[in-house]
C-alpha cells in the first residue's frame, strides 16, 4: 500500500490543477453567502468526484477487458477525441475558459453544490490524473473496503488546497475578496500554460495512436 501511496502523490498533485473549479469558490465568495456558497461549491465537486471514482472502480473489469481487446471502432473513437482535445488545446489559448459566469443571479449552498458537481462532469477532459490514480490504486489489489478509504482519502487531499477559499472567507470575511481575486489570477496564468499543453499532448498520443492503427493495422498503446 505504501508504495501506491507513494505512487499516488505526483498523480494528485497534477490532478490539483484545476483552474476552473478555483475560479468558482472565488465567485461564490464574493456572492452574498460567501462562506455557504464557497464550502458547497466544494462539497458538491468532492461529491460528484468520489461518486465518479467509484462507478469507475466497479465498471473497471469491464473497461480493462475492453482496452486489452480493442476494435477498429475504438481507435476510431480516439482519433475523433484526439482531435476534439486538440481543438480544446488550441481553443483554451485563445480565451479565457477558466472564468465563471458573472452573470449567475441568486447564488444560493443548494445551486452552488449542483454547480460544483456539474462543474466536475464538464472538467473530465482535465480528469487524466484521476484515472491515473484510480488505475493505480486498483492495480495494488486491495480489498474492497481499503480500495474506498484510499479512494476516499485521495479526494479529501484533492479538496484541501480549494478549502483555502472558505477558510480564507471565514478567516478574513470581506478582506479576503482581493487576496482570492490576485490568487485567482496566478492560478489563471499558471493553467494558461498547463492546461493546453497537457490537453495537446494526450490529444497528439490519441491522435497518432488512431492514425497508426488504421495505417498500419496496429496501435501504438
Amino acid at each position: 500500500m505504501l508504495d501506491t501511496l507513494i505512487l499516488l502523490m505526483p498523480i494528485l498533485l497534477a490532478d490539483i490543477v484545476n483552474p476552473v473549479l478555483f475560479a468558482f469558490l472565488v465567485y461564490a465568495a464574493g456572492t452574498d453567502r460567501p462562506l455557504g456558497n464557497s464550502m458547497a461549491a466544494l462539497l458538491g465537486h468532492t461529491a460528484s468526484y468520489l461518486g465518479f471514482g467509484i462507478l469507475l472502480a466497479v465498471a473497471f473489469d469491464r473497461i480493462k477487458a475492453r482496452i486489452d481487446n480493442p476494435q477498429a471502432i475504438d481507435f476510431g473513437i480516439g482519433l475523433l477525441i484526439g482531435v476534439l482535445l486538440l481543438w480544446m488545446a488550441w481553443r483554451s489559448t485563445m480565451a479565457d475558459s477558466t472564468a465563471p459566469e458573472r452573470q449567475a443571479k441568486g447564488l444560493t449552498p443548494v445551486s452552488a453544490f449542483g454547480t460544483g458537481a456539474i462543474i466536475n462532469l464538464i472538467g473530465l477532459p482535465f480528469a487524466l490524473p484521476y484515472f491515473a490514480a484510480l488505475d493505480q490504486m486498483l492495480k495494488a489489489d486491495l480489498a474492497v473496503d481499503e480500495t474506498l478509504v484510499m479512494l476516499a482519502g485521495y479526494n479529501l487531499a484533492y479538496a484541501l488546497p480549494f478549502l483555502m477559499v472558505p477558510l480564507l472567507v471565514w478567516l478574513m470575511g470581506e478582506r479576503s475578496r482581493p487576496v482570492l481575486n490576485r490568487i485567482n489570477q496566478k492560478v489563471d496564468r499558471a493553467s494558461a500554460i498547463l492546461m493546453p499543453g497537457m490537453l495537446g499532448l494526450v490529444g497528439a498520443l490519441l491522435l497518432v495512436d488512431g492514425l497508426s492503427y488504421f495505417v498500419v493495422g496496429e496501435g501504438l498503446f
